[in-house]
């Protein structure tokens, strides 16, 4: 005989009687434990009468609550570069492997992120995220946040693997295109402290001349918004 089997033994008989259970449930009366086995229709009789509710989705959407963990987004700085610097954390914090990165350096004809590294390939499997936001707290530059949204359905298994392009953050007014360079006489710092808060002359000159049909330049905007 075990040791475990002595101690089971004490414990179940002691002097030689065994000991006797008590429930720490409460003890009803003669009428409780006469409803006690239907006791469980209270709640189906108390919905019963009351007028049924319902949503009239999707036609009227209800907000979802603020910290409400939806679909991701990787998000820009306000002059237009991508926060994303393609350190990969993110994927190794996810515990489902549903996240995928591959990051490329950054050159002066092609300038994705404030530094030396951004993200070339970002893909999300939402067929696998369990939208437990483990990736936004890794996130060392607050590029990857979670939104609101929650219409993910779709006809297709591709279709749910959401690429870079779709997870991106729109342009905000003022901001370019990327690539483009850096504020002049900054470093990568200046932009994680936020110091950066603007396009300036530079920059803007930079993208007219390599791209002057770029749809963020000034000019580009008026055009179109005469068209509009």
């Amino acid at each position: 005989m075990s040791e475990s089997d002595d101690v089971w033994k004490v414990n179940r008989e002691r002097d030689g009687e065994a000991q006797r259970f008590e429930s720490n449930f409460p003890q009803y009366g003669p009428v409780g434990r006469a409803f006690a086995p239907v006791a469980g229709f209270g709640v189906t009789l108390r919905n019963f009468f009351r007028p049924t509710v319902t949503e009239q989705y999707p036609d009227k959407k209800t907000p979802a609550m603020p910290r409400y963990h939806g679909r991701h987004q990787l998000n820009r700085y306000a002059d237009g570069l991508e926060k994303c610097i393609g350190c990969e954390l993110c994927a190794w914090a996810c515990p489902a492997d549903a996240i995928y990165v591959e990051a490329d350096s950054n050159t002066e004809d092609k300038q994705y992120s404030p530094g030396e590294r951004y993200g070339r390939v970002y893909q999300i499997n939402y067929l696998r995220c369990i939208f437990c936001g483990l990736c936004i707290e890794a996130c060392p530059t607050r590029a990857l946040t979670m939104t609101n949204e929650y219409e993910l359905a779709g006809p297709t298994r591709e279709g749910l693997i959401y690429e870079k392009q779709d997870l991106l953050a729109p342009l905000e007014d003022g901001m370019l295109q990327a690539p483009h360079p850096m504020v002049p006489g900054t470093v990568d710092d200046d932009y994680y402290k936020g110091d950066v808060t603007k396009v300036v002359k530079e920059q803007t000159e930079w993208v007219r001349e390599h791209r002057p049909e770029d749809p963020t330049l000034p000019e580009n905007q008026k055009q179109e918004a005469g068209r509009g």
